[in-house]
């Protein structure tokens, strides 16, 4: 089989990076890390227009936590979104996914609501799970305080970190049947570098754009101690039971040293009887999706997710795929 190789968007932007000498998360301090993350906004397309956005606060696990509410049609109830952003737990916030959460809010015709959930060093698993956690039981207790449709679950949607939250959290909720419509994990980190037993960790362990280094830097940051790593609340692809999840979509880029696990759970959700759908990019890289000005991909993730979060239907996941 021959060796995927990158997507020409991808390949020019590792060059771009590579001759700015541009540092690999691991190699920085976390401050640093977070302005380094930032600068992503350089490599977005400006900020998609949305009828009404808001900043508001909502309850997590240990108070009120900020969050920015997307609406594209505020004298409308909509379907509504809770997204969770990326950035290993310890990066990323309400700056950094303002843009592709306008996008999706516009595409979707939906009420996104980004968390601003706590970050780690600061406060490590289990806490911006719990806050995740607490945030969601409450918008699908009252959809309508924002704008939702009572009529209509809630979506969850994460990507890399946010994915790994996003899929911890609909198994926490479970035991609300009728809470969560679908969850969407996008290149979704759902098991601890430490002792990884996933290939592409190794194929993929120097990128492009995100390496195995960094991800145990990430996870490391994340979790109190190694043995955390084997709680599936912090691993979710490690829980032994996976029925009576909602249905799934599973996007992962071709590159991504995480897309074999991704894979691997949404084999493990199949068997279970869950509904999954799952879309690689071929030659993508981790992230890319908040790149778009970069990565052309980009906006087709854009496209998938919108249909996804409104109901639409995406390819179906199969053993073969």
């Amino acid at each position: 089989m021959a060796e995927p190789t990158a997507h020409p968007d991808v390949a020019r932007l590792v060059a771009q990076f590579d001759e700015l000498a541009v540092p690999t998360y691991d190699t920085v301090s976390v401050p640093h890390a977070r302005a380094l993350l930032d600068g992503v906004l350089r490599l977005q397309h400006p900020a998609t227009p949305v009828a009404g956005v808001r900043d508001v606060l909502l309850p997590g696990d240990a108070g009120l936590l900020p969050a920015r509410v997307y609406h594209p049609s505020p004298d409308e109830q909509r379907p509504l979104v809770l997204y969770l952003h990326g950035g290993g737990f310890v990066l990323g916030g309400l700056k950094a996914a303002d843009r592709p959460c306008r996008a999706l809010a516009a595409a979707s015709g939906c009420v996104v609501v980004s968390l601003d959930y706590r970050r780690a060093p600061e406060t490590r698993f289990p806490g911006p799970l719990l806050d995740c956690v607490a945030t969601a039981r409450a918008l699908a207790a009252d959809p309508a305080a924002l704008g939702g449709d009572p009529a209509q679950a809630l979506v969850l949607v994460g990507d890399s970190a946010g994915g790994n939250l996003a899929a911890a959290t609909a198994l926490e909720l479970r035991d609300s049947p009728g809470a969560v419509r679908a969850q969407v994990l996008v290149y979704p980190c759902l098991h601890p570098a430490l002792d990884t037993p996933y290939a592409s960790y190794r194929r993929r362990a120097d990128g492009p754009l995100m390496t195995a280094r960094e991800l145990a830097w990430f996870w490391d940051l994340y979790l109190p101690s190694p043995a955390a790593g084997r709680d599936p609340r912090a691993a979710p692809v490690l829980a032994e039971d996976l029925s009576g999840l909602p249905p799934t979509t599973i996007v992962t880029a071709e590159l991504d040293p995480l897309r074999d696990e991704a894979l691997h759970y949404a084999a493990r959700l199949a068997e279970a009887g869950v509904a999954v759908e799952e879309t690689t990019y071929a030659g993508a890289a981790h992230g890319f999706w908040w790149m778009d000005a970069a990565l052309s991909q980009a906006a087709e993730l854009t496209e998938l997710l919108a249909a996804t979060c409104a109901g639409g239907a995406g390819p179906t996941w199969s053993a073969q795929a």
